[in-house]
C-alpha cells in the first residue's frame, strides 16, 4: 500500500513536471514565436509586393562605430528580439513574479543568439524557475531578482546553446538525408508530426527553423502544416462559418487546440489527411520548400511563397509549381480530411459542437 502511495505521487509529480515544462512554457515559447518570427515572417514576404516595399526597411537601423556605417535588420529571422519574445512568453506560461517576467527579455535574446528558439526556450525555463524560487525572500528583490535571473539565464545559455544548437542541426540534417533516401515513409513521419505541431503549443515554423528542414523534408513539412490548417477550416465550417474558415485556413489551427483536449477525436481526420499526402509530397509531386516556410503552412501564405521561391530557382516552371502548390496544399488538403471527417460525423464519434471556436 505504502508503495502504491509512493508510486501514486511519483507520477503526479511527472505529470505536473511534463504539464509545465511540455505544455504549459512550449505553448508560451509558441505564443512568442507567433507574435513575433512568424509575424515578420509575413511582414518579409508582404514586403515583396509592389508597392509594398516600404515594409521590408522597417526594422532596419544603421548605427555608426568610427565613423563606418553599419545597417542591421531587427525584423530578421536571426534577430534576437524573437529571442525577447520567446523568453517573456516562457515566463508569463510558467505564471512567474513580475521581477522575473522582465528580465526574461535578455535571457532569452542571449538564448536565441547561441541555440535558437530552442536554446531560448531552455535558458529561459532555467532562470525563470531560478529567480522565482528566490523571489520575495528579500528586501532588494526588485534589483536582485533581474539580476539573478539574467545571469543564470545567460550562464545556462552560454553552456547549452551551441549544444543545442548542434543538437537540432544534427537531426535536422539526419532528417533531410533520410528523406532524400527514403522518400515514403519519411514523407509520413515528417507531415504528420508537423501536422500534429502545428495544432498543439508546439511551434511548427520554431521546430523547423531549429532542425533547418530543407529540401523534400521541408516540402513533407509544408504539406503537414497545410493540412492542419485547410483540414480544421474545412472540417469545422459548419459550426464556425467564414470567420473560422479564415482564421484557421491562413491564420493558425492552434485555436483549436481547446477544442481537442476535451474531444481529442477531432484531430483525426487531419492526421490520417497528412500521412496520406506526405509521401505524395515527396515522390510524385516532389516539394520542396525551405525551413522558413516549411512550418508555417498556409499562414499569411508564407509557406506557399517560400515553395514557389525555392522551386522555381530550381528549374520548376513558375505554372507547374502553382498547380502542384493547389492541389495538394488546398484541393486535396480539404477534400480528404472533409471527406473523412464527415464519415466520422455520419458515424457519431464527431459530433456538432465538437469544433466550434470561441471566436472573439
Amino acid at each position: 500500500m505504502e508503495n502504491d502511495t509512493e508510486g501514486n505521487i511519483k507520477t503526479s509529480v511527472i505529470k505536473r513536471l511534463a504539464n509545465r515544462y511540455f505544455v504549459d512554457a512550449m505553448g508560451g515559447m509558441a505564443y512568442g514565436l507567433l507574435a513575433s518570427l512568424i509575424i515578420l515572417v509575413v511582414v518579409q514576404q508582404l514586403g515583396k509586393i509592389p508597392g509594398l516595399e516600404i515594409l521590408s526597411s522597417l526594422g532596419i537601423v544603421t548605427l555608426k562605430i568610427n565613423g563606418t556605417a553599419y545597417s542591421y535588420d531587427l525584423f530578421s529571422s536571426a534577430s534576437p528580439l524573437i529571442g525577447s519574445a520567446v523568453g517573456v512568453g516562457v515566463a508569463l506560461a510558467l505564471k512567474v513574479r513580475n521581477t522575473v517576467v522582465y528580465p526574461s527579455v535578455l535571457v532569452g535574446a542571449v538564448g536565441y543568439m547561441l541555440g535558437g528558439p530552442v536554446g531560448a526556450y531552455v535558458a529561459s525555463i532555467i532562470g525563470a524557475e531560478i529567480g522565482n524560487k528566490l523571489a520575495g525572500h528579500t528586501m532588494i528583490d526588485i534589483m536582485l531578482i533581474p539580476f539573478i535571473v539574467i545571469i543564470t539565464g545567460s550562464i545556462a545559455a552560454i553552456a547549452l546553446g551551441p549544444y543545442v544548437a548542434q543538437l537540432m542541426t544534427l537531426i535536422g540534417n539526419i532528417i533531410n538525408i533520410s528523406t532524400e533516401l527514403q522518400p515514403i515513409p519519411m514523407g509520413m513521419i515528417i507531415s504528420v508530426i508537423l501536422c500534429i505541431a502545428l495544432f498543439s503549443p508546439i511551434s511548427s515554423a520554431g521546430l523547423c527553423i531549429s532542425l533547418g528542414l530543407s529540401g523534400l523534408a521541408a516540402g513533407a513539412a509544408t504539406t503537414g502544416c497545410c493540412v492542419s490548417m485547410i483540414g480544421f477550416a474545412v472540417a469545422s465550417f459548419r459550426e464556425n462559418k467564414w470567420g473560422g474558415l479564415i482564421s484557421q485556413g491562413i491564420g493558425t489551427s492552434k485555436i483549436q487546440l481547446p477544442n481537442i483536449m476535451r474531444h481529442p477525436v477531432i484531430c483525426l481526420p487531419v492526421i490520417i489527411t497528412a500521412f496520406i499526402l506526405g509521401p505524395l509530397s515527396t515522390t510524385i509531386f516532389g516539394m520542396t520548400n525551405n525551413a522558413i516556410g516549411a512550418g508555417m503552412g498556409t499562414s499569411g501564405l508564407v509557406g506557399q511563397l517560400n515553395t514557389f521561391i525555392v522551386m522555381t530557382s530550381a528549374g520548376e516552371p513558375f505554372i507547374s509549381v502553382l498547380i502542384k502548390v493547389i492541389v495538394l496544399n488546398f484541393i486535396l488538403s480539404a477534400a480528404i480530411t472533409l471527406a473523412i471527417s464527415e464519415y466520422m460525423r455520419k458515424k457519431g464519434w464527431i459530433k456538432y459542437g465538437y469544433m466550434e471556436l470561441q471566436l472573439q
